[in-house]
């Protein structure tokens, strides 16, 4: 599935040339296609390397579409990061993009290790709400977020469900009185089933400000993930997507025209 859909997603994408929207353009260029070293990128690799040492296993719980890798729910740490974690290209993509864009508030859902989590509070000036289902894993990206100093972050662990209902959307309860809260950027990389990820973007709706983004993570996984993304793409409060094949990028920008990009990273 994926190799097909790549090859669809080389043949369909491009660069910053011949980009018609400034915002876009201004975008991948300054930001998709910076090649400085930020200082940055050293912490990063360090966390990676450091979990790739640890032959620690844990019990994980999987809430999600489930693992094409591991046959057995008991893993070592080094494991899940090697094949798990999302690569060092794409974490360096993310700290760039919440530096660029010099986002403040952001949500995470699915921490895993703490690979992503830690890119996008890397500036430290964002403060991040991180939600993983499965607590032994949260335990080890926890201990490891402190380790390298990582104290702008607040994860919580439970189902998503449960902590949205509490934490996050407030817009349905009439009860609450609390002023709903509201995300520069929301990075969902938790349950990767149509289903799922189609829910939570309805349901995280109300938390978008004109100006956010969404990042989807795998919108070419499966099929599933393809019709939910096309799905999101076709949304009427949608402006400007960016599918860069393993990150699918949403945003709500109304005083553009709708439009959509395939951008090679």
């Amino acid at each position: 599935m994926q190799l097909k859909s790549y090859i669809k997603f080389l043949l369909k994408s491009q660069n910053q040339h011949g980009l018609h929207s400034p915002f876009v353009y201004d975008l991948v260029t300054n930001c998709f296609y910076d090649k400085r070293k930020y200082k940055e990128y050293k912490l990063l690799n360090e966390y990676r390397k450091d979990l790739l040492k640890n032959n620690k296993k844990i019990q994980v719980t999987d809430f999600g579409a489930g693992s094409r890798v591991f046959t057995s729910n008991k893993r070592t740490i080094s494991a899940i990061a090697k094949n798990v974690g999302i690569p060092k290209k794409r974490a360096r993509f993310l700290f760039r993009l919440s530096n660029y864009l010099n986002y403040k508030n952001i949500l995470e859902l699915g921490t895993s290790l703490g690979i992503g989590t830690a890119a996008l509070s890397a500036n430290k000036k964002s403060k991040v709400l991180s939600i993983e289902g499965c607590p032994q894993t949260a335990d080890v990206a926890r201990n490891q977020l402190e380790k390298f100093g990582f104290n702008n972050i607040d994860l919580k662990v439970g189902e998503f469900e449960e902590i949205l209902s509490k934490f996050v959307v407030f817009s349905n309860k009439t009860t609450n009185n609390e002023q709903q809260i509201q995300y520069d950027l929301i990075y969902f990389d938790g349950h990767h089933t149509k289903e799922a990820t189609l829910k939570y973007f309805k349901q995280l709706l109300p938390t978008a400000h004109n100006d956010t983004v969404f990042i989807f993570d795998d919108i070419h996984w499966s099929s599933g993930m393809e019709t939910a993304w096309k799905e999101i793409k076709a949304h009427p409060e949608v402006r400007v997507t960016i599918d860069t094949f393993f990150l699918g990028l949403v945003f709500f920008r109304r005083e553009q025209a709708k439009q959509h990009f395939t951008i090679r990273l």
